[in-house]
């Protein structure tokens, strides 16, 4: 057995030492340092991912209603107006005749309706993303140091960043 054989078992003894003071003391995990000891602290973070779900959709289309509309529209049409008045009885040259026959023309304007398409306005859509906030909570765990001093030991504690 060489020398670092006898120094290797006599550090394993010395380790198996410790283990049975700790289990004994049931003490946390206790290291054994002549000058320097060095723990680290852990905490944990929140991981949070984001993804997107369909919550539902829009549908856009045109339905047709009908409407009555009742407009009044101005028509004009002819009349004819026969006057008669007295004359003084004027004597006249003109013989009477069997038949004399005046024609008037009377006319009226009718109505013809029809329809035209015309655009009255328009409809669009679009997405816009918004963005609120919702609280998100849990436990989260984390590690400090306690220091702990018995006796006279003179500690000074320092926080470097």
């Amino acid at each position: 057995m060489g020398f670092f054989d006898w120094l290797n078992e006599e550090e394993n003894t010395q380790k198996e030492k410790r283990k049975e003071v700790r289990n004994v003391d049931r003490e946390a995990d206790t290291e054994f340092a002549s000058e320097n000891a060095h723990m680290d602290l852990r905490e944990e973070e929140l991981d949070i991912d984001k993804y997107r779900v369909e919550t539902g959709d829009v549908t856009l289309h045109k339905d047709i209603v009908e409407e009555e509309q009742t407009v009044n529209v101005p028509v004009a049409h002819d009349q004819v107006v026969v006057e008669r008045k007295a004359v003084d009885r004027e004597p006249t040259n003109e013989p009477i005749t069997n038949e004399e026959t005046v024609h008037i023309p009377v006319t009226a304007e009718q109505i013809d309706v029809d329809k035209h398409t015309v655009v009255t306005g328009e409809v669009s859509a679009h997405k816009r993303s918004v963005e609120e906030t919702q609280q998100v909570r849990d436990v989260l765990h984390k590690e400090v140091a306690d220091v702990e001093t018995h006796g006279t030991a003179d500690v000074i504690n320092e926080d470097r960043k």
